[in-house]
């Protein structure tokens, strides 16, 4: 059975960054899963489909995606690409960083290749965030913008026949 992982990233008490914890939830609820109460807390697993949620990206997490076929990324963007939400599809690019806390999802792919010889099927879904103040909950826009990222994801797992 192919296996995905649905992996967000973000910081969920800036409002806006942690959408991709907001998205991870209605996902889980969308596939009959109790999703968890708060970010600190593990999603429930389905037969299928992972969830995790992480404040960032990290180069040890580069085992942990090795063992699925694919790999949905989730975060937040800052208005840097035209689509409020867009769902691409992800080449292996090691990519420099003066920062040193800011992993790219691509060169989390090119760790995975070096040290696995492989690397899942990954895709990088981001959502428009409009405010990063000090706040659990998301802005009015970007909350709009959930359903249509639930949605982009539904698609691009049906498509993989995971769903």
């Amino acid at each position: 059975m192919k296996r995905a992982l649905l992996f967000g990233y973000g910081n969920p008490d800036r409002e806006d960054d942690g959408v991709a914890w907001h998205v991870l939830c209605a996902l889980a609820s969308a596939f009959g899963l109790t999703p968890p109460s708060s970010y600190e807390e593990d999603f429930p697993q389905s037969a299928a489909v992972d969830f995790a949620f992480q404040l960032q990206l990290t180069p040890e997490l580069a085992d942990e995606i090795s063992a699925y076929d694919y790999v949905c990324f989730f975060d937040a963007h800052t208005g840097n690409i035209p689509e409020m939400v867009r769902l691409v599809e992800l080449e292996s690019v090691f990519q420099r960083s003066p920062l040193t806390h800011h992993l790219t999802p691509q060169s989390l792919l090119s760790i995975c290749e070096t040290l696995h010889g492989g690397r899942p099927e990954a895709a990088l879904l981001s959502v428009l965030g409009h405010h990063f103040r000090f706040s659990r909950s998301l802005s009015a826009q970007t909350a709009a913008l959930v359903p249509q990222a639930v949605s982009l994801a539904s698609k691009w797992l049906a498509v993989r026949k995971i769903l």
